[in-house]
């Protein structure tokens, strides 16, 4: 129970709750903001959801309704009060002291229902009713006027898409399909004091003279007339308006003149300058960071197509990036210091946007915040995926709300550069025999849901960007952006979803490429915290549970016959995948960005895991770096070389990228590898490379690569960045490599708790992958060493070490990887 201090204005009612399935069968604790399976599962009332085979076990939870609740107290309930409510999830009624006062249904909307007359002295209880969203999503199939087809294949829990709420809750083809439920952000009672703030909202005019003038409109909110005091406050400027305000809303605008303005960049390109704006009643306030920058979406027509291209501050940045989906698939497992590792991780791997995918959550501002802060752009989808549906009156109403409270929420955040608004909706009209039988129909029934986000979407935010789909070839354009590259974003999954060869990348000209990807298994030492040692067979029944794409496992080991020769044991087998994963990325990604300025955007499925799972993500579930986010790190350094073959296949061209502002030279070296690791230098290149633009340094005839050995090489440039790497002419299974006899020279504890390790190779080195039980990240990881090198590796533990114990560290290599000696 909680107490209400006297003349108190808020009352937070987060924290413990009990919980009880609505047949009374079932009852414990529950901590808001949290889903009811961790809590279930806290009480050992239920298995680790993600164990083994428990995902078929915990199936009956959401087939029920829950019922949460807790008493308060209020020494002076009189006044106008009202109950604050976010991430509610979803089919939900709430009762103050047995009253009905809100029926909920939408997750991504913001309640705050008046409960005045409700409310006594003293005791007073709250109750929250949460419905299956499996019965409620039935009951509203049931009731649409024709049928609105879903796609079972990512969502086996059926009719997700009648619920707002995130569509990867149904299942998808990387997560559990175990439709979670509860309450996820703010539950709190507070009193009416005149008037609150129900939106605080800006607009940057960005002048000729360099001035910025910062338009901050407040909508504040009454149940009677009165006047207010309004405080606005920015970089230490503070003015006070007295505002009268009627019955309803009443909105407040003041302009911020900036003379001098600090401009917000994204990651590479400039400062992330930000600004703390924040506005005041004598009862409420909102504070937001304010970053003062401007973007536009260059579209213009060419002879390929059109330009997809973001320009910010007026200069055209190259995103490279990949796609964010939710932190975890139980909300009560993620957190803000979890968020923020992953993006760290996205951040130090030289991203610079991050898409946040359209079927999963409009995240927390702490989110919008972080990329704010790190400079990462965010592609915001609106959350509509890989589904068709409603149309009906009463569902369109309910998004617009939506869009509208979203849009207002976030669109001041710096880092949003545009607005899309779904995942691939026009595609899945080709997905279903429904809609394929009537593509009128359900075309103009998409074309209503899609105009009613962009109207709403303009409306709360007149200057921010609208992209209609992701992909998309263009306004009102529903033909295939996944096979037509001339035009638009585009997504290209015929590698993996086609079983092409990773040559198959440089058959396409993506203008920009906001989806590709190619799957790997979950690092062995996360494997190890849902598998048992018998259940370590990628044929095993644990294993294809942790496998949702359907042929996943198939396609992962067809391909390592493609370019392998097949790995010795199980562990071996996780490291190729990894290995050949981020060989797939790289091969699309150096292709692409040696297009610029054709291409401006690569960004990846998907940066994270929402549980232990085989899966695109470049990070485990719990942020590890899989062996394809450390050459993430490299192919997006902001300058690189790259060595991609011609389509005849008679020469390698370097590709060099400069992706910075300004002008480098590169001094690059050439050389050949044989099998036991000797160098053979073929030619030193130096090369220059205009500020933000792609060139070839240089080019060497196939011919000058022996039979028996792989091209190398190294680069250093004028800015300090430099790199190395290597290219095979035919495939890794065709080498016939000797032994890389790798060593540990040194070993040590630094004063900060990280572990350096020198490693070193006799012979030729591959992929050299260091991997431990303890979790944390290295300075470099999957390398190659040629005979008698050393690299110095740093690995910093992410909690500190117990008594300065080293950790027991395995090494992988190509050779040994696949030898059975």
């Amino acid at each position: 129970m909680t107490s209400l201090p006297t003349n108190g204005f808020n009352l937070d009612l987060s924290g413990s709750w009990k919980l009880t399935s609505a047949d009374g069968e079932v009852t414990t604790s529950i901590t808001l903001p949290g889903d009811v399976h961790t809590a279930l599962h806290a009480a050992e009332l239920i298995p680790d959801p993600y164990f083994g085979r428990n995902e078929e076990i915990v199936q009956w939870v959401a087939q029920r309704d829950w019922v949460l609740e807790r008493s308060f107290t209020l020494s002076e309930p009189d006044g106008d009060w009202y109950l604050d409510i976010d991430y509610l999830d979803t089919v939900a009624a709430v009762f103050v002291n047995g009253s009905p006062v809100l029926l909920a249904d939408n997750s991504f909307r913001r309640y705050r229902p008046d409960v005045g007359g409700q409310l006594k002295t003293g005791e007073n209880h709250i109750r929250i009713v949460l419905h299956s969203s499996i019965s409620a999503g039935a009951d509203r199939q049931a009731k649409q006027p024709f049928y609105i087809p879903y796609h079972p294949g990512n969502s086996p829990i059926a009719n997700g898409n009648m619920l707002r709420k995130p569509q990867c809750h149904f299942g998808w083809d990387w997560n559990i399909a175990i439709a979670p439920l509860g309450l996820y952000g703010t539950i709190a009672l507070r009193r009416l004091e005149t008037a609150r703030i129900d939106h605080v909202t800006t607009r940057q005019v960005h002048n000729l003279d360099g001035s910025v003038d910062l338009q901050v409109t407040a909508t504040l909110f009454a149940k009677n007339p009165g006047i207010v005091p309004v405080h606005f406050t920015l970089d230490g400027e503070r003015i006070r308006l007295d505002v009268g305000v009627g019955a309803g809303e009443t909105v407040v605008n003041h302009v911020f003149q900036i003379d001098k303005p600090r401009l917000w960049w994204p990651a590479g390109s400039g400062e992330q300058a930000l600004y703390t704006l924040t506005v005041e009643l004598p009862s409420d306030a909102v504070s937001k960071q304010i970053g003062l920058r401007t973007v536009e979406l260059i579209t213009t027509p060419d002879a390929a197509g059109s330009r997809f291209a973001l320009k910010v501050n007026g200069r055209e940045i190259f995103c490279r990036g990949a796609n964010w989906i939710p932190a975890d698939a139980l909300f009560s497992l993620s957190s803000p210091e979890k968020t923020e590792d992953l993006l760290q991780s996205a951040h130090a791997a030289n991203m610079n946007m991050i898409r946040v995918w359209g079927g999963g959550f409009y995240e927390h501002d702490y989110f919008y915040d972080l990329c704010d802060r790190m400079g990462l752009m965010v592609w915001q989808d609106f959350m509509f995926a890989c589904n068709l549906y409603p149309s009906t009156e009463d569902f369109l109403d309910n998004v617009a709300l939506e869009v509208d409270y979203q849009v207002r929420r976030l669109s001041s955040h710096p880092s949003i550069a545009l607005w899309c608004g779904d995942n691939e909706l026009v595609g899945a009209l080709t997905w279903f025999d429904e809609s394929k039988k009537d593509r009128d129909r359900y075309l103009v029934s998409y074309d209503r849901l899609n105009r009613t986000i962009e109207q709403a979407m303009k409306k709360a935010a007149p200057d921010a960007i609208w992209w209609p789909s992701s992909p998309a070839s263009g306004y009102l354009d529903f033909g295939d952006a996944w096979h037509a590259d001339g035009s638009g974003d585009m997504h290209y999954w015929s590698v993996w979803h086609e079983n092409k060869s990773f040559d198959n990348y440089r058959s396409v000209r993506p203008r920009f490429c906001s989806e590709f990807g190619f799957q790997s298994y979950t690092s062995l030492p996360v494997i190890k915290t849902y598998a048992d040692p018998k259940d370590m067979n990628v044929a095993s029944p644990v294993m294809e549970l942790h496998q949702k794409n359907a042929g996943g496992n198939e396609r992962i080991a067809g391909t390592m016959f493609r370019y392998f020769r097949f790995p010795k044991d199980f562990p071996n087998f996780v490291y190729l995948s990894q290995i050949q994963q981020g060989l797939a990325i790289k091969t699309a990604v150096e292709y692409w960005r040696s297009l610029k300025p054709h291409c401006m955007g690569t960004i990846y499925w998907q940066l994270n895991d929402t549980w232990p799972v085989a899966s695109w993500s470049s990070l485990d579930h719990g942020g590890r770096w899989k062996a394809m986010h450390y050459l993430v790190k490299r192919f997006f350094q902001p300058v690189a070389v790259a060595a991609i073959p011609d389509e005849d296949g008679k020469q390698i061209r370097f590709s060099l990228v400069n992706d910075t502002l300004a002008e480098v030279s590169i001094d690059l070296s050439v050389s050949v590898l044989d099998m036991k690791g000797e160098r053979k230098h073929l030619k030193d290149v130096q090369a220059v490379c205009t500020p933000d633009a792609a060139v070839t340094a240089t080019s060497i005839d196939v011919s000058e690569i022996p039979a028996g050995t792989l091209l190398a090489w190294r680069f250093t440039a004028s800015n300090g960045m430099g790199g190395e790497g290597h290219y095979v002419h035919g495939t890794y299974k065709a080498l016939e490599l000797e032994a890389a006899g790798l060593m540990v020279t040194h070993e040590y504890v630094e004063e900060d708790g990280s572990v350096c390790l020198n490693v070193t190779a006799k012979g030729l080195a591959l992929f050299v992958m260091i991997e431990t039980e303890t979790d944390g990240k290295y300075s470099d990881n999957a390398f190659d060493l040629a005979a008698g090198e050393t690299r110095r590796i740093t690995f910093t533990p992410a909690k500190p070490l117990e008594g300065g114990t080293l950790p027991e560290f395995r090494f992988y290599d190509l050779q040994s990887c696949q030898s059975v000696d």
